[in-house]
């Protein structure tokens, strides 16, 4: 897993900035399913992190939270 980069971050909050209002989006779930991926990497990256593993759990399961079912 590759390490997050200042640019996909920077990216991110630019793109979370622009949906912040519209929630109900396929848009946003993508938007979150990217934050949760980007904070998996960083989790990755910090072994010995409780926090930053628990930041990452927790946005995982909100962004699986918003995917709908096929």
């Amino acid at each position: 897993m590759s390490r997050a980069s200042i640019a996909e971050v920077s990216a991110l909050i630019a793109d979370l900035a622009t949906f912040r209002w519209d929630r109900t989006s396929a848009g946003y779930a993508e938007l979150m399913d990217r934050k949760a991926d980007l904070l998996e990497r960083i989790a990755t990256h910090t072994p010995g992190d409780d926090e930053t593993a628990e930041v990452a759990r927790l946005a995982r399961g909100r962004a699986d939270a918003l995917k709908t079912p096929n």
